[in-house]
């Protein structure tokens, strides 16, 4: 394997411009949540210059590749390779990417700033993805040192609800063949490039998002006998909640927040409703259903004391995401052979959400992290930001890390 893990080193070298050229086109032409039509055009491009297999359209954008190693016959059709040629059961690795970005216009200047005007790649999938498709290249040259099958998994709608991974695996993504493990990574602006993090066991929270309808009686604000603000029974509302959730320590980790409130009043005008956008997380499932039921009832009977009510609609978001012990135990090991120990940190758990989760759920599962900050060129913003970069020199680490944890899983 020593061998094996120079060539790596020397191909994702070889490579890095390449990525970065990929990465930095895709973050100049960034598409939303389940419009990545152009992206999924652009990757499809790459695979069929690499001699790559690939299956394109799966949820609309979606795209599924395949790389055989030497003892999986050519003659098997794509997506068909359940068993070798003598019968038995072939290794399968899934490495997932996700494609979508958000929302944001960006401000940096930079030469590749996105030219989608108010969509930009603030959540590093410009890398994620770039750095698959350069993965994919090194593991295609190298098949003929490995046995078993890559499925590559470009995926949409990471960022929107369901979720794209939550409807790949309904068309299928994790069948013919079904992975033994399935690894993801995710750029992470905190740590400096260079290093990776991982995390075994419970790493994610679930996320749900709340829409709340508050409904009161509006009127002339200089008559307060004559009409029911809403607004203050919203405030309310979101006063016990807070007070029953995130005052409370006896309970699992738990985050519900609200970041939107809009009534359309005046000054001197009492509006009838008032709405709010919130989200709700949590690390243990029994507690999310009884948060839920809890959270529901509770708003609705404050609503109801004040004179109004209330319409408590959760949208059932992400499951939590937990790395499985084992795949993630050998995939640290494997980083600090590949990185050295002082390159690989433990992360904390986070009460963000990934759809990745998903996969988490079915298939013994790693998603660790890739630093991509660089404190001396003050590449230093965090996720979800207008001004968010990376340190692209991250790009060497983060294609044949891939690489390495990959044919490192199939030998087990």
């Amino acid at each position: 394997m020593h061998n094996l893990k120079s060539k790596i080193q020397t191909l994702a070298k070889q490579y890095l411009s390449e990525t970065i050229e990929i990465r930095r086109f895709l973050h100049a032409h960034p598409e939303l949540s389940f419009e990545e039509y152009n992206t999924s055009d652009y990757i499809a491009s790459k695979l069929k210059e690499y001699n790559i297999p690939f299956i394109q359209g799966v949820v609309k954008t979606g795209i599924i590749g395949i790389i055989e190693g030497t003892k999986i016959p050519n003659t098997l059709p794509l997506l068909q390779l359940e068993r070798g040629p003598n019968g038995e059961t072939v290794k399968c690795i899934a490495l997932r990417a996700d494609m979508d970005a958000l929302p944001i216009c960006e401000i940096n200047q930079t030469e590749y700033k996105s030219q989608n005007s108010g969509v930009m790649h603030a959540c590093g999938h410009d890398a994620h993805s770039a750095s698959l498709i350069i993965t994919a290249k090194i593991l295609n040259e190298l098949k003929n040192d490995f046995e078993g099958t890559v499925k590559l998994i470009f995926q949409p709608g990471e960022e929107k609800l369901p979720g794209g991974a939550s409807l790949m695996i309904k068309e299928g993504v994790l069948e013919n063949p079904r992975p033994h493990a399935v690894f993801g990574q995710h750029v992470f602006p905190d740590m400096e490039a260079g290093k990776v993090g991982f995390c075994s066991g419970m790493y994610m929270a679930s996320t749900d998002e709340i829409y709340v309808t508050v409904k009161g009686k509006g009127g002339h604000a200089a008559m307060p006998a004559e009409y029911k603000n809403p607004l203050l029974i919203a405030s309310q509302i979101l006063l016990e909640l807070d007070r029953t959730f995130m005052q409370n320590e006896q309970k699992p980790p738990t985050v519900l927040a609200f970041g939107k409130i809009t009534g359309n009043g005046a000054t001197n005008v009492i509006p009838d409703e008032v709405k709010m956008e919130g989200t709700f997380r949590t690390m243990n499932e029994e507690w999310r259903a009884e948060a839920h039921s809890k959270m529901k009832n509770m708003a609705e009977i404050t609503a109801k004391q004040m004179g109004g009510s209330c319409d408590f609609r959760i949208e059932h978001g992400y499951p939590f995401l937990v790395n499985d012990k084992v795949t993630t135990s050998d995939a640290r090991a494997a980083a600090e052979i590949y990185l050295g120990k002082e390159n690989v940190e433990e992360l904390a758990l986070r009460m963000t959400a990934e759809d990745f989760a998903f996969y988490s759920q079915q298939i013994p599962s790693c998603f660790y992290r890739l630093g991509t900050g660089n404190k001396l060129k003050g590449i230093t913003r965090g996720l979800h930001n207008s001004a968010f970069d990376i340190d692209e020199k991250a790009l060497e680490v983060s294609t044949g890390l891939m690489a390495w944890l990959t044919l490192n899983e199939l030998a087990k």
